[in-house]
């Protein structure tokens, strides 16, 4: 038993810690043995496993790309997206859906922010279930499905495991908008019926999101709201690294009439 009401002895312990490698932890400096082709190690920006129940977040720079992987095949992946430079810009989900006529995200699809501008878009995608109305799990619906559901019980809930991610990067409660439920899918029938899928599902779907500005990426990786099952969510991993911003021939900037003008919104901020 080590003397921890020792100084000396609790600086001897906690040194002797170095080098551990936790369950869910940054890797530092970030290494990757599957980098797409083409990508430099000294590339790459981001290696994170987050636990299920944790979160993380991270300024990404524009033109990044951020793989999000769903390792056992029951996480959800719940994110918030900011512009970096003025955080007061964030991911609209109502005009995520609505300009682009389309409910349901996968590849092409583009994360609207509320000034008419694309923080990132997904690029690629071999999940496909996603989740873009029902939002994010609270401390009343923990304690309602699991018994309590606060930030530091047993069942923490995605909302306030989103306000920590925001945090680190000087924003509170009132910036927590509505998000995007990434690897578990729902989708509303014809007389209005929600029909969740949250599986789980074969382990190692991926998810890959391009940042089409700078921007501040926060993830939660909590039970879905409408998961009926006892408390059960397993490990996401992230991995980002530099890539170039998309041109003007970029098949994702021109698939509709609607993106273009977001984009070009884009292209103007950057003007500056």
């Amino acid at each position: 038993m080590v003397a921890l009401g020792d100084p000396l002895a609790a600086r001897a312990h906690a040194r002797a810690m170095e080098g551990t490698v936790a369950d869910a932890m940054p890797v530092l400096p970030p290494v990757a043995g599957d980098l797409p082709a083409g990508v430099a190690a000294e590339d790459l920006l981001w290696e994170e496993r987050i636990a299920g129940g944790g979160y993380a977040s991270r300024c990404l720079p524009r033109g990044s790309r951020t793989r999000l992987i769903d390792v056992d095949g029951d996480a959800c992946a719940s994110i918030l997206v900011f512009n970096a430079d003025m955080p007061t810009e964030r991911l609209n989900v109502a005009d995520t859906l609505k300009i682009q006529w389309n409910a349901y995200l996968g590849v092409g699809k583009l994360l609207l922010s509320d000034m008419g501008r694309v923080l990132m878009s997904i690029v690629a995608d071999d999940a496909e279930t996603h989740d873009a109305f029902c939002g994010a799990s609270n401390a009343a619906a923990n304690a309602r499905a699991y018994g309590e559901g606060g930030n530091w019980s047993a069942y923490p809930n995605a909302r306030d495991r989103l306000l920590l991610g925001a945090a680190k990067h000087g924003l509170g409660r009132r910036d927590v908008h509505p998000c995007i439920n990434l690897f578990k899918g729902v989708a509303i029938a014809a007389d209005g019926a929600t029909i969740p899928a949250l599986g789980p599902f074969a382990p190692g779907r991926a998810v890959t999101l391009r940042a089409e500005m700078d921007v501040i990426l926060v993830i939660a990786n909590c039970p879905h709201v409408l998961d009926r099952r006892p408390w059960r969510v397993t490990p996401l991993r992230a991995t980002a690294w530099r890539g170039p911003v998309a041109d003007e021939q970029d098949a994702i900037r021109n698939a509709t009439p609607e993106g273009r003008r977001a984009f070009l919104n884009v292209d103007d901020y950057y003007r500056r």
